[in-house]
């Protein structure tokens, strides 16, 4: 995840020098200037992004604003008057302590074209002579830039400053040689005052309330930073906030934060200054623990429990900035640490009581299901929710085709979802499904590491890691419940808290499976019959008036009635044993005639009925009918010897949808059909029944 606040204008301009600009201006004629001034100079900032510390602006900004504040107040002189209270009227106050750490303005002038960079990225600094009261520096507008007077006035009201910061007088200045009047550079000669011991008292004393407010303003910003992350509710507030943050710290055009997410997966990107593209390869930079050298400040963000990641102020040239501002940044990445370490266990509670919500919903959700399906169904939609993974799913094991079969997923698209339907996992091909057959105990699985099989289907997937846990009841292996994850999403550990979250949604599935196929056993029951395993009266019921609802004038329906003949002498011959041996050959022979979508049903002893939907014609339900009558012409094996049996076939027509006959109806005149059948049967053959 990448947060970049990438400018939509350059950031060729720190916004310590506006800030300073509208300190002043205010000053000097109240908050109607300011505003005046941002007015005229018609930028396209509010006067909050331009006091913002993390907020650049470009070089045009810069000048316009200079001139609309030097017509504002009607001074000529503003812009050096501007420079030269800088550091008195809220330069940033890690500047002033850096600088106040050099220990004299000759130390600071040395170091004058490092510590340009922290203020503007268009100009050139070059110390050209230093002595212990006196410089020459030179500034260079670069070439792409058009140079301004107010810009040059506000360099050497800063130059002047420097002695200040130590107690002293202002230096004073020589400006013969400016850009604006044809010079290649605009040219500084700098002249100051010795530290002398007279009047040492009141030197030491400004320079000491300099330091100490420079002091004060550092601690405030260390507070605020602190409370400002610690009240942060979300973790995409916290990285924004710690790099505006950095600019309190360290004055520079860009930031980069990069840190470990908490729970895995790509590292979380924020950055002010930067391309995405630059923000990313400087993160994998500063994550891979490589040197980004002399062109950035980088400090870890860490506390005692957590390396979180690392923040680095980046420079576009070399710096050589004044001084190492890396214990400023340091203690605002104090602050960032310890509000991640909050941040992260506050999210932790508030995932632990999501996830038990989403375990105790679940359990209501299982509850209420119907039959396998949906509890397939539930326990995949609850995956996400409860263990935190991309997606998810369930398959069921087919004892009668020995494989895995999908059933089904949550988090695939409509393609893949199919995919995932359609191929089953075998274990003469998937050596992972052999051993949760035998052992019954989860598996943490990755594409690089799978068999070729697995490898295949989860390439399929676009999915990487895999936590697979059997689904276990009474000791039957009932099937697989999966969380998984895409490239780089992934936890960094799979086999602690989110393993024993899947084990618990695993158990609860596999309870709620065996109940489902309880309940489906004893629906099968109350619906078919027990010996032959066909429907009974009460579901060939259901269906006769389901095809009657859907029967048309060119796809009636016809109703075979078929009723065994000499029944009662096998029973009593050969014992009931056969006769219910004659009844499970009877059906199968029966089922294996019939189309699909038509019913074998048995209505009670020797009684079958059959439901032929859509069929033409009545020369096409008799020609059904013959086929049925078919299934007897070969005896059947009984108690080890061949007997011969026959069966009266009844045939009922319903052909027109707007009649009121109902099924009961439609079976009895089958039912009749039947026994006239076989009363003419009997006319022909005198054996008795």
């Amino acid at each position: 995840m990448t947060g970049t606040a990438a400018p939509s204008v350059a950031r060729e301009t720190s916004s310590a020098t506006t800030a300073g600009l509208l300190r002043y201006v205010r000053a000097a004629a109240g908050d109607d200037a300011v505003a005046e001034t941002i007015r005229r100079a018609g930028v396209p900032h509010g006067e909050v992004d331009l006091l913002d510390p993390a907020n650049w602006t470009s070089y045009d900004t810069r000048i316009r604003l200079f001139a609309a504040a030097t017509e504002v107040l009607g001074d000529p002189r503003t812009m050096f008057q501007v420079g030269a209270t800088a550091l008195a009227r809220g330069m940033s106050p890690s500047v002033v302590l850096v600088v106040r750490a050099m220990g004299s303005p000759r130390q600071v002038v040395r170091q004058l074209p490092g510590a340009v960079l922290k203020f503007s990225t268009t100009s050139t600094m070059e110390v050209l002579d230093s002595g212990v009261t006196h410089a020459t520096v030179s500034m260079r507008l670069h070439p792409a830039y058009e140079h301004s007077r107010l810009d040059c006035q506000y360099a050497q009201g800063l130059l002047t400053s420097v002695p200040s910061v130590f107690g002293l007088p202002p230096a004073r200045i020589v400006h013969d040689e400016c850009e604006s009047d044809g010079h290649p550079t605009c040219l500084y000669h700098l002249t100051w005052e010795p530290r002398s011991r007279l009047p040492w008292r009141r030197h030491r004393r400004n320079a000491a309330d300099t330091e100490l407010t420079a002091l004060r303003e550092q601690v405030r910003a260390l507070q605020s930073a602190a409370t400002d992350l610690v009240t942060s509710d979300d973790l995409d507030t916290v990285l924004d906030r710690i790099v505006a943050r950095a600019a309190q710290a360290v004055l520079a055009p860009a930031y980069v934060l990069a840190i470990h997410p908490p729970a895995g997966g790509p590292p979380l990107v924020h950055s002010a200054g930067l391309s995405d593209a630059e923000a990313q390869d400087l993160a994998a930079a500063l994550l891979d623990g490589r040197d980004l050298g002399a062109h950035a400040i980088v400090v870890d963000v860490a506390s005692s429990r957590r390396m979180h990641g690392r923040l680095a102020a980046v420079y576009r040239v070399e710096l050589r900035g004044a001084g190492d501002e890396g214990f400023l940044l340091s203690a605002y990445a104090g602050h960032a640490a310890a509000a991640l370490d909050l941040l992260i266990a506050l999210e932790e509670t508030r995932s632990q009581g999501a996830r038990s919500a989403a375990l105790l919903e679940l359990a209501h959700e299982l509850a209420g299901s119907a039959g396998a399906d949906g509890v397939c169904d539930v326990v995949a939609r609850a995956l996400p929710r409860v263990i935190g993974c991309t997606s998810g799913s369930v398959m069921l094991w087919n004892p009668s085709h020995g494989c895995l079969q999908a059933r089904s997923s949550t988090g695939l698209d409509d393609e893949r979802h199919a995919f995932f339907l359609d191929h089953p996992l075998r274990p003469e091909d998937t050596p992972e499904l052999v051993g949760m057959l035998t052992d019954r105990e989860p598996r943490v699985l990755t594409a690089d590491r799978a068999s070729p099989a697995l490898r295949a289907l989860l390439d399929a997937l676009e999915v990487t890691d895999v936590i697979a846990v059997p689904l276990v009841a009474g000791g039957a292996f009932l099937g697989v419940a999966t969380a998984c994850w895409q490239q780089g999403q992934a936890p960094s550990q799979l086999d602690g808290d989110v393993l024993a979250r899947l084990r618990g949604v695993g158990d609860q599935a596999a309870t709620a499976l065996e109940k489902a196929r309880l309940l489906e056993t004893v629906q099968h029951q109350a619906l078919h019959d027990a010996l032959t395993g066909l429907p009974n009266r009460v579901l060939v019921a259901r269906r006769l008036e389901a095809h009657l609802e859907a029967a048309g004038p060119e796809a009636p329906l016809a109703v075979l009635f078929c009723d065994l003949d000499r029944f009662k002498a096998v029973n009593d011959g050969l014992g009931h044993a056969a006769g219910d041996e004659l009844l499970r050959q009877v059906a199968a022979r029966l089922r294996a005639v019939v189309r699909p979508g038509d019913t074998v049903g048995r209505l009670s002893g020797d009684e079958f009925v059959l439901l032929l939907p859509d069929v033409t014609d009545l020369g096409h339900a008799e020609g059904l009918a013959e086929r049925v009558a078919g299934c007897f012409a070969e005896p059947f094996r009984l108690a080890g010897s061949p007997v011969a049996v026959r069966a009266s076939i009844g045939l009922a027509l319903h052909a027109d949808p707007d009649t009121d006959r109902t099924g009961e109806r439609l079976l009895s005149e089958a039912d009749a059909a039947m026994y006239r059948a076989k009363h003419a049967d009997r006319r022909r053959d005198d054996l008795p029944r």
